[in-house]
C-alpha cells in the first residue's frame, strides 16, 4: 500500500498521528507542490491514496492513469486544483478538510478588521520613527471607528463565516449576512445575524468580509460593479481565496477612493509577486491596504486537526468505511 504526498515533506511528517496505524503501514512517497504529471507518476503512479496541498494540481491525466487509486484527499479546505469530474468517473474520493481551520481563519479576519479601523500598520511604523504625537492628532482629527460602530457583511455563511460571526458577537456590531439560502431562525438567533440580499449587503456594511469558496459564479465576483455599491469608508476583508477579486477592478477603487480600504489574506494569483497589482499600489493608497501572507488557516492546531483528518480518511476507505467530506458527489 502506498501514499504519495504532494506538498512539504517536513510539515506532513512534523504532523502525522503516529496513533493512526494506517501511518505506519502505508509507504509514504514525497513530492513537491509543483511537481509536473510525470514527475507525479514516475514516483508513484501505483500509489492507492494522494494527500495534496491544498493549492497544488492533482490532473484529470495524473487521476486516469494511476489504476490502484482510490482517494485524494486536501491537507486544507481547498481543493480548486484537482479534477474532481475524472475522479468521479473512476470512483476515486476527493476530500477536504472542511471546517478545520474555521476559528484560525475567524481570527485572522478580525485580525484584519482591527487593524484597518485603527490603522494599525501605520500607527506601528510612525510610532517607530518617533512621530507618535503627530499620529495621535492625525487619528484624533480623522477618528477612529469602534468595531461597534460598524455593520459587519459576511459574504457567504459556511463554517468559517460562522465562526467569524461568533468572534464578532462580543463586540457589539451589527452582523448581516448572504448566502445562497436563508438560514433558519434558530441559527439566526444563534450566530446574532440577519439576512440581506447580496446587494443590499454590500451598500449597507461597513466592512465586507468574503466567505465563499471559488467557483464559476463566484470567481471574479468582487468587481467594479461589487466595489461601486460599497459605502465609500467601507473595508474589504478577503480571508477565502484570491480569485474571489478581480484585482484591477480592486486596485482602481482603491485608487479612486471608491472605498476606504482593504485587508487582504489572500491575493490571485500565488505565489504574490511584488509586481502584482494589489500590491504595486501607488503612493495616495498604500497605507489603506493590509496585507497577512494567506496565513489565516495554518496554526498549529489546524495542521494537527487536519492531518488527524487526512490519515484517518484514508484509514477509513481501506476499511471499507465511507469517508467524511467527500466533494466531488461520490
Amino acid at each position: 500500500m502506498k501514499t504519495l504526498v504532494i506538498g512539504n515533506e517536513d510539515r506532513y511528517r512534523k504532523y502525522m498521528p503516529a496513533d493512526i496505524p494506517f501511518v505506519r503501514q502505508t509507504e509514504l512517497i514525497f513530492c513537491p507542490r509543483g511537481s509536473s504529471d510525470e514527475e507525479l507518476l514516475a514516483a508513484a503512479r501505483d500509489a492507492d491514496y494522494i494527500a495534496a496541498d491544498p493549492m497544488t494540481q492533482v490532473s484529470g491525466a495524473v487521476i486516469r492513469s494511476m489504476p490502484n487509486l482510490k482517494m485524494i484527499h486536501s491537507e486544507g479546505v481547498g481543493f480548486n486544483g484537482f479534477d474532481l469530474a475524472a475522479a468521479r468517473e473512476r470512483g476515486i474520493y476527493v476530500c477536504n478538510c472542511k471546517g478545520v481551520n474555521a476559528g484560525a481563519v475567524a481570527e485572522q479576519t478580525i485580525l484584519l478588521i482591527l487593524a484597518l479601523l485603527r490603522n494599525a500598520v501605520v500607527g506601528d511604523r510612525v510610532e517607530r520613527e518617533g512621530g507618535q504625537i503627530r499620529m495621535k492628532e492625525r487619528m484624533m482629527f480623522e477618528g477612529i471607528r469602534e468595531v461597534s460602530d460598524c455593520t459587519v457583511g459576511l459574504v457567504g455563511f459556511g463554517d468559517i463565516a460562522k465562526a467569524t460571526a461568533e468572534r464578532l458577537i462580543p463586540f457589539g456590531c451589527n452582523l448581516v449576512y448572504t448566502a445562497s439560502h436563508k438560514k433558519d431562525a434558530e441559527t439566526e438567533q444563534r450566530y446574532h445575524v440577519t439576512y440581506l440580499p447580496l446587494s443590499e449587503l454590500i451598500a449597507q456594511s461597513d466592512i465586507v468580509s468574503l466567505h465563499v469558496p471559488v467557483t464559476d459564479e463566484t470567481r471574479g465576483m468582487v468587481n467594479a460593479e461589487f466595489l461601486g455599491r460599497m459605502k465609500k469608508d467601507a473595508f474589504l476583508i478577503n480571508t477565502a481565496r484570491g480569485d474571489l477579486v478581480d484585482n484591477q477592478a480592486l486596485r482602481q477603487a482603491l485608487i479612486d477612493g471608491t472605498i476606504q480600504g482593504a485587508g487582504l489574506d489572500t491575493i490571485y494569483p500565488e505565489p504574490t509577486l511584488a509586481d502584482n497589482p494589489l500590491v504595486d499600489l501607488p503612493a495616495q493608497c498604500v497605507d489603506r491596504v493590509i496585507y497577512s501572507p494567506h496565513i489565516g488557516g495554518i496554526t498549529t492546531s489546524s495542521f494537527r486537526r487536519s492531518h488527524r483528518m487526512i490519515w484517518q480518511g484514508f484509514a477509513d476507505c481501506e476499511s471499507g468505511k465511507r469517508p467524511h467530506n467527500i466533494v466531488n458527489g461520490l
